[in-house]
């Protein structure tokens, strides 16, 4: 076992090198949102798709963007709007009086990475447009399946529901993002930095391209063989279990305020996440320390609270706090 895991890791140094060259083409145009590039990278790695939220001008879209060219592939990106169209999203099939024939108008879900800026400013009929791709990987136009090219990542932004003009996400779409990360402001040293950066009529930095689609697949190659013992999966279990059955791990406070816990795709989804963080780091077995790591991201949008929980103000964040500090570490 040791000399598998030792292989493991320095397939792991040689195969993954490249995604520390896309960090640092990123923290070249973005300054700070670690936080938010690691999310990314997880998401690339454990192939899940991303949604990121946070007020304007925090360098959302320029942090998505600046990711997917540092990673070469194909990258679209489509503005949601309250007048936006299911066609605008995954195409249409297009008659041409001509020749007779109907082709296929690929619309921009058909690349690599997809830039889904402010995704909760289109109606559910939009959203619901998202669902098989983001799913399978694929489109149906007209009772034709068509494939989405691989790697397929859907990078959405949104901004906080207490903006004007924002719609709720349907429930199954926001489960099917591996991963939620919450933008915050910046510390004042980074905001001066900021400043510098961007605060001037001189040409602004851009990522280049370091790496391609190969890579990534390469690397994605590389995930089922990072280790999850017994202990670290029956983690998973219990974190996912006390959102479900909180008194059964002594926070029955916590009950009134959950209407629905995490789904079994929770359970996948931190699994997998966990091994990417790993991953990322160098390791080819996973500790509780990586499930915990990328916990609240994973469980954060799949809680459904209560309405006991909005008139106290208790946030899906709180609760999975709660269950992290009370669930027992193996």
């Amino acid at each position: 076992m040791v000399t598998e895991i030792s292989a493991v890791a320095e397939r792991i140094a040689q195969e993954c090198a490249f995604l520390d060259e896309v960090a640092r083409e990123v923290e070249g145009v973005v300054v700070g949102q670690r936080a938010l590039l690691d999310g990314m990278l997880i998401g690339l790695l454990a192939d899940g798709h991303v949604l990121v939220e946070g007020v304007p001008g925090l360098a959302k879209s320029l942090a998505v963007q600046s990711f997917a060219t540092a990673l070469g592939g194909t990258f679209r990106r489509l503005q949601f709007t309250p007048d936006l169209l299911p066609s605008d999203v995954v195409g249409t099939q297009v008659y041409n009086p001509k020749s007779g024939e109907w082709s296929v108008r690929e619309g921009p879900v058909f690349a690599n990475f997809v830039l889904a800026d402010e995704v909760n400013r289109a109606p559910a009929k939009v959203q619901s447009a998202l669902l098989e791709a983001m799913q399978e990987r694929q489109v149906t136009l007209s009772g034709e399946t068509h494939a989405l090219p691989a790697p397929f990542l859907v990078l959405a932004t949104q901004n906080p529901l207490e903006q004007e003009g924002t719609y709720v996400l349907p429930e199954a779409q926001i489960d099917r993002f591996m991963l939620k990360v919450v933008v915050d402001y910046p510390s004042k040293e980074d905001e001066d930095r900021i400043i510098l950066r961007m605060a001037t009529n001189a040409e602004k930095p851009q990522a280049s391209v370091v790496a391609s689609p190969e890579k990534v697949l390469a690397a994605r190659a590389l995930l089922d063989s990072i280790y999850v013992d017994d202990l670290a999966r029956g983690y998973v279990v219990d974190l996912v279990f006390a959102t479900r059955k909180p008194a059964d791990y002594g926070i029955g406070e916590l009950a009134p305020l959950i209407l629905y816990g995490a789904s079994p795709r929770a359970s996948i989804a931190l699994t997998q996440a966990a091994r990417a963080h790993a991953l990322l780091h160098g390791q080819a077995f996973v500790t509780p320390n990586d499930i915990k790591s990328v916990a609240m991201n994973v469980l954060r949008h799949r809680i459904i609270t209560t309405y006991e929980a909005e008139a106290e103000a208790v946030t899906a964040d709180q609760i999975v706090q709660k269950v992290l500090d009370s669930v027992a570490v193996p």
